[in-house]
């Protein structure tokens, strides 16, 4: 372990220390763990999947909407809807659940 200058204060700090003990600058940032990082990019692409996922269930379901009577426009409505709220439900369970693993696997300071 080697004592490095602090660039603030000019006092010696070990350079595994994030911040400086005296004048409290932060030498430097401290790094999420492997499962750190897969949860956080796991979180990511789950959100990116459900963004997709509602818009193109959403344009799959507004495609033949012109060539169906008024009941079954009604119908297809009703079905889109239940869809859309399905959807915004595996979301939020799913964000709630992988955002705690984020929180909890967050990088500390010490």
């Amino acid at each position: 372990m080697a004592m490095i200058n602090c660039p603030e204060c000019s006092n010696t700090v070990s350079d595994a220390a994030f911040k400086c003990p005296s004048c409290g600058v932060q030498l430097r940032k401290p790094k999420r763990s492997f499962f750190g990082k897969l949860f956080k990019w796991s979180f990511i692409a789950f959100n990116a999947l459900m963004l997709v996922w509602l818009v193109s269930g959403v344009n799959a379901a507004s495609d033949g909407m012109n060539s169906l009577n008024d009941a079954e426009r009604a119908g297809s409505a009703i079905g889109t809807g239940l869809g859309v709220a399905m959807i915004f439900s595996v979301w939020v369970v799913g964000d709630i659940i992988l955002g705690l693993f984020v929180l909890f696997t967050r990088a500390k300071t010490a």
